[in-house]
């Protein structure tokens, strides 16, 4: 059996490593609830809505019924 790589690429306005880790993580996973991302990634709710809410100004996730993906 041989492994497959996937390359994922962050976008270059992304520079703080939180953002990158919860940008890389919609990014594999699809969606993901608030409480889905805070188990995940082990961060707390505060920091991710703040990152969240960068992320969505900056147009590269978005929240749909209460899930976040990447736009």
């Amino acid at each position: 059996m041989t492994a497959q790589s996937t390359h994922i690429e962050v976008p270059d306005e992304i520079q703080s490593p939180r953002a990158k880790l919860v940008y890389l993580y919609l990014t594999v996973e699809g969606t993901a609830t608030i409480g889905e991302l805070q188990t995940g990634l082990t961060m707390t709710k505060l920091t991710l809505y703040g990152v969240l809410d960068t992320l969505a100004e900056r147009g590269l996730v978005e929240r749909k019924r209460g899930r976040y993906a990447v736009s």
